[in-house]
């Protein structure tokens, strides 16, 4: 009994941080989403109008969640292929590799806003180092960020700048250096060539760190915020305007704090809803070492 009462006298920190920081708030907006409620004001029971409102009367919803998963769609494949390429590079047994390592992740640590505002002049139409470069060679730069054709491309140019050699990259590499070499090995005596060791044996024996990287990657991807309320505010003409903005934009501009509850509980069943198919379709092709 002392010792049952001494990890919970050391947990309870843990435990008092939970329910404070992270319980307490989940189960005040599933209240508040069922209140009309502005902040200045306690809050009045309506029920399901707040859901009701925003599947029926909100010109702004469906269209946010579409530029969404439009911005997943472009940004998840491109962050997984570069990130595993450049982990695939890195796992060379070269001379530096600990330095290229170290380089290729630094752009992790810079913080978003000032990388944010950094691609801001970078995609400047004008002045922009990026369509000064394309000029060079005799292309046309578009508008980026003053483009709503290119605004989402931009944000996803601008989101893999970090992504390609961040934490997803150091995932990959793990789960390469994990790979048996006795595979590799018998692979190559069989007669197997670069591409064919790497789509028979390695692919296939990283499959658990690449679904590990789709999860993370389409729910950061979809719940992205920073880069577009920095770059563009949702603009140009709402070009941007995802999900997560419209959220903000109802709790803490338009401080409508039932409606931008319900908006966040519809967007958070959206992700339990993929991250549950992904999982429920994963034993189709993930394979654990582990498992017969």
């Amino acid at each position: 009994r002392r010792e049952a009462l001494e990890g919970i006298l050391y947990t309870s920190p843990w435990i008092i941080g939970f329910w404070v920081f992270v319980a307490g708030p989940l189960f005040a907006s599933m209240w508040f989403s069922l209140t009309k409620y502005n902040v200045l004001r306690s809050p009045q029971f309506i029920g399901l109008q707040n859901y009701i409102v925003a599947f029926t009367n909100d010109p702004l919803f469906y269209p946010s969640i579409w530029r969404t998963f439009y911005f997943a769609l472009l940004s998840v494949p491109l962050a997984m292929v570069g990130s595993l390429f450049v982990a695939l590079l890195l796992n060379q047994k070269l001379v530096g590799t600990t330095v290229w390592r170290t380089l290729y992740f630094l752009p992790t640590l810079t913080p978003i806003v000032a990388a944010a505002l950094l691609w801001r002049w970078m995609l400047n139409p004008d002045v922009g180092l990026i369509n000064y470069l394309l000029e060079q060679i005799g292309i046309d730069g578009p508008g980026w960020l003053s483009s709503t054709t290119w605004a989402i491309p931009a944000l996803v140019i601008m989101g893999l700048w970090a992504s390609v050699g961040g934490s997803r990259m150091i995932i990959f590499l793990a789960g390469l250096q994990d790979v048996p070499t006795e595979l590799l090995e018998a692979a190559e005596i069989d007669g197997a060539g670069a591409w064919a060791k790497f789509w028979k044996v390695t692919l296939p024996m990283i499959t658990p760190t690449v679904f590990f990287n789709l999860v993370l990657g389409i729910i950061f991807a979809l719940r992205t915020f920073d880069i577009a309320f920095v770059s563009t505010a949702g603009g140009p003409a709402r070009a941007t305007w995802f999900i997560s903005l419209h959220i903000y934009q109802n709790a803490f501009v338009s401080f409508d704090m039932g409606y931008a509850s319900a908006l966040a509980w519809v967007f958070f069943v959206i992700l339990f809803t993929l991250t549950f198919v992904q999982f429920r379709l994963s034993g189709r092709w993930v394979f654990y070492a582990g498992e017969r």
